[in-house]
């Protein structure tokens, strides 16, 4: 009868714990009513307001972005890199002035790296890295390319450790089957260069092994013996 009593007597005191609770929940939210429905309505505003920025300012810069460095993309893909940075012609935009009157775009963003890689074919390597440095990649195939080209950029720069850094960037980036085994070469032959046989046949066994049938893998049995393999 006591073991009741007592059971009885703990599911009470439960009971009034959770009603505490909740009384006292209760009184915060009505002592503290005004500044939570403060709160939630300058939530509400900021959410409007971003949505009113995203879609009656941002897209539509970005929309004419878009329209305005098509040009300028044909001039680069026609190896015309000095008319598509500057004035590609017909009244379009070049990539530099795209980064600078759509910023906060995805097309300023990507202006970026075209304007980078355009700097590195024209041999101007600092600015081709200050605008490199700056784009943000948002898929693997840039996140590689932008890394490999920052490592051509400074090891035009004769600062092998940092080509290195970059190299190794690109590889890391992902998998891919046409750039992955490229940037592995590129890494194996700087090595070589600088007379670091071991780690230069690191990298061509690792090419042999991962990518035997890219086209970078066809030779690589040369390099191997220059750097002191044995090809198989």
């Amino acid at each position: 009868m006591a073991k009741v009593k007592s059971s009885v007597k703990k599911a009470d005191e439960k009971l009034l714990d959770l009603v505490e609770v909740q009384q006292k929940t209760k009184s915060f939210f009505e002592q503290h009513q005004q500044k939570i429905s403060i709160i939630g309505g300058a939530l509400v505003l900021g959410l409007a307001g971003y949505l009113a920025y995203l879609f009656l300012y941002l897209q539509p810069r970005q929309e004419r972005a878009v329209e305005q460095m098509m040009v300028a993309q044909q001039q680069f893909e026609k190896d015309s890199f000095r008319l598509a940075l500057t004035n590609p012609g017909g009244g379009y935009s070049g990539f530099l002035d795209i980064i600078d009157s759509y910023k906060g775009t995805k097309t300023s963003n990507l202006a970026k790296y075209y304007a980078g890689i355009s700097y590195l074919h024209l041999g101007q390597y600092d600015a081709a890295i200050d605008y490199l440095e700056d784009f943000s990649p948002k898929d693997e195939v840039t996140t590689i390319t932008r890394a490999g080209n920052l490592g051509d950029a400074w090891s035009e720069k004769k600062d092998f450790n940092k080509a290195m850094s970059y190299y190794k960037q690109a590889i890391a980036a992902g998998k891919n089957e046409l750039l992955t085994p490229y940037y592995i070469k590129k890494a194996g032959l700087l090595y070589l260069y600088q007379k670091d046989n071991a780690n230069a046949l690191s990298q061509f066994n690792e090419l042999k092994t991962q990518f035997p049938l890219s086209p970078e893998a066809s030779d690589i049995d040369k390099y191997i013996v220059k750097a002191g393999g044995t090809a198989e």
